[in-house]
């Protein structure tokens, strides 16, 4: 079976690697087109154009996907894996057994652009990674594969990514090995929720909100772009949330408690707190609060002030 495979991030790339050391016959490569980035402004390849040129695989990076015209050769299954971008009904009727996404949720829950956050922010304890057939519609074509996966109650979006690639490249290979014998098997619309791309104001910690929420909401954002909060004025990020604790006494909503090698306790909403070990400063990089403290640039007693503006 000749497959296509369209994918752009890292996430992509570790897949495409996978088919490739399994032996899948892969023909062509889809991903975006390169783009400027950094101080230097450099053109930087998608990592899934690094892997293909590896395994001298044909890239192809059109800005718009209109059709499969360009491909000399045409494939029996199109693989998926974070592309980006919209796939049209004429491209995906253009290859014989159709379009088959992989999704980092259990579907028909978190549709959409960002269920890896979003699944954190809401404290789910389980996701899970979905293969279906695509359609228009999106993320609502017939499953024919699912895994389930667990989360820990202090999981970040980090740890959580990592462990859907390495379980997401098992279940595809599966997948395409399975794929004769395997029904499908339609979603259930009733029961679908979304996961919206992330916004500006999504990452802005709100400490009135209770100290799991406080949690949930760092977690879910600790590595880019980082959950937000102001201090004396500045944006700054907060990271690395390791407790949450509960007390008779009330403090102030985003008030710094206590400070030490093990981080600072923030004062929440439902008379709890939160520990937390990691704070970055405008144009900074990432410090411990002990660090922080040292330098003075917080001190204890002080406030978060949550939302902004700015």
């Amino acid at each position: 079976m000749k497959l296509l495979f369209l994918g752009t991030p890292k996430f992509a790339a570790v897949h495409l690697e996978k088919l490739v050391e399994c032996g899948f016959d892969i023909l062509g490569v889809i991903t975006r087109p390169d783009k400027r980035s950094g101080r230097g402004r450099r053109m930087i390849s998608p990592p899934v154009k690094v892997v293909a040129q590896k395994y001298r695989i044909p890239v192809f990076q059109p800005k718009k996907l209109v059709d499969l015209d360009f491909l000399t050769e045409k494939p029996d299954m199109a693989i998926v894996v974070a592309y980006g971008q919209l796939i049209t009904r004429n491209v995906l009727d253009s290859v014989p057994l159709g379009f088959f996404n992989l999704h980092p949720s259990l579907l028909p829950k978190y549709r959409g652009a960002s269920p890896i956050n979003r699944v954190l922010e809401n404290g789910e304890s389980l996701t899970g990674l979905t293969i279906y057939k695509l359609n228009e519609r999106l993320d609502s074509g017939p499953i024919y594969i699912q895994q389930e996966i667990q989360i820990g109650p202090y999981e970040t979006f980090d740890e959580l990514y990592q462990k859907l690639m390495e379980y997401g490249r098992i279940l595809l290979v599966k997948f395409l090995r399975e794929f004769p014998s395997l029904d499908a098997r339609h979603q259930n619309d009733a029961e679908a929720t979304y996961a919206p791309k992330i916004k500006a104001h999504d990452l802005w910690i709100d400490f009135s909100a209770t100290a799991s929420a406080v949690k949930n909401k760092i977690r879910a954002y600790d590595s880019v772009p980082g959950a937000a909060t102001m201090y004396e004025g500045q944006r700054v990020k907060i990271y690395g949330v390791k407790k949450i604790a509960h007390a008779n006494e009330k403090h102030k909503p985003g008030k710094i408690l206590h400070i030490d090698r093990n981080g600072a306790w923030i004062a929440t909403g439902d008379r709890g707190s939160v520990l937390v070990s990691g704070i970055q400063f405008p144009s900074k990089k990432r410090i411990t609060f002990l660090s922080a403290l040292n330098g003075r640039l917080v001190e204890v007693g002080e406030l978060f002030s949550g939302f902004s503006k700015l």
